[in-house]
């Protein structure tokens, strides 16, 4: 077991897990049951991207430095501010010989677990990378436990749009799942025009939900509304719990936005025996459980965590239905 769980890999504190641990091995030389990935690109998570260009103001190079700052101090991409990392695409360069993975050397693949659980090493400096974007061109080495989740990456869709959807995969997956628990459900989605949330609202829509999305501006709104995936959208500032709660209450509430703060809106704008999925990193727990006792609200409230089974499948399966889901993502990978 310990092997299986990258135990081995922790270097502080003793006896807690790779997420949980300070700082982590990431010598590239494997275990019996782990895989090095030799790295070709990281994908930073929303969250963790978004306060690392605010504490800089914008400045890429001060950015770059401070992700490899955090990289080679921790061994791994674990932002010790939003308590989060991403996610990265390599090819398979060794595999140990007791390893349960599906790979083989040669493959390339996304890690489909967290980058602050991931042994990483980065040996180009970050030299392709402008810190202007969440994809960071990079060379270097991961390594992959027994119990980690990986993906080949599939052969028709560019490895940056199938890095970009893998990273959000859980989301869709879980609405898919939480849906399918209600009749004629309402489906609000927090962030709708974002990956994650495109993604959450096609899944919805696919599980014959009524939509409805708040977007943060008539950009996102008509970018939004071309595409059909929301009977509704609303412009409104998620963290305003007045603003997001007006109108019909939602039977599942979805929070994509990479912004904290938003915990009270998603709670108040759901109706009384529905549920609120929290899948953002910038998520604060403890205000959305006192929240909603102080609200007397009645909801279940979920922890996107990244994972379901058949995850990596159903949310490629909804990029290759949906044209507009793709379209969004293309334009955001132009963008960036």
């Amino acid at each position: 077991m310990a092997g299986s769980v990258g135990l081995t890999r922790v270097l502080e504190p003793a006896g807690v897990l790779p997420q949980a641990a300070w700082r982590l091995d990431a010598s590239p030389e494997i275990g019996p049951d782990e895989v090095r990935i030799r790295v070709q690109r990281l994908n930073l998570d929303a969250a963790s991207y978004r306060q690392l260009a605010e504490k800089h103001e914008g400045d890429g190079a001060a950015i770059r430095a401070e992700v490899l700052e955090i990289v080679g101090t921790r061994g791994k991409m674990h932002n010790p501010v939003t308590g989060s990392g991403g996610m990265l695409i390599g090819v398979v360069d060794e595999v140990g010989p007791q390893s349960p993975l599906p790979v083989k050397p040669g493959d390339r693949v996304a890690t489909l677990v967290s980058l602050t659980l991931t042994p990483l090493r980065i040996t180009d400096g970050l030299a392709g990378w402008d810190g202007l974007s969440e994809q960071v061109p990079a060379e270097g080495t991961a390594i992959l436990f027994g119990r980690s989740i990986v993906g080949v990456l599939p052969g028709d869709l560019p490895a940056e749009l199938a890095l970009a959807v893998y990273d959000v995969c859980g989301a869709p997956a879980l609405v898919d799942r939480v849906v399918g628990k209600y009749q004629d459900p309402m489906v609000l989605v927090l962030g709708g025009a974002g990956k994650s949330g495109s993604l959450s609202l096609a899944a919805a829509k696919r599980a014959g939900a009524r939509t409805k999305a708040i977007v943060v501006s008539e950009t996102e709104r008509d970018a939004l509304e071309a595409t059909g995936l929301a009977d509704e959208i609303a412009i409104a500032d998620a963290r305003d719990p007045i603003a997001v709660a007006v109108g019909e209450p939602a039977d599942v509430t979805v929070v994509c936005v990479d912004v904290p703060g938003c915990e009270h809106g998603a709670i108040l704008a759901t109706a009384p025996g529905g549920t609120v999925i929290f899948f953002s990193m910038a998520t604060s727990f403890s205000a959305a459980a006192l929240g909603a006792e102080g609200l007397a609200a009645d909801v279940t409230m979920l922890v996107g965590n990244g994972y379901v089974p058949g995850h990596a499948d159903f949310a490629v399966g909804l990029l290759r239905e949906v044209p507009a889901v793709r379209a969004l993502f293309e334009a955001r990978i132009a963008a960036d």
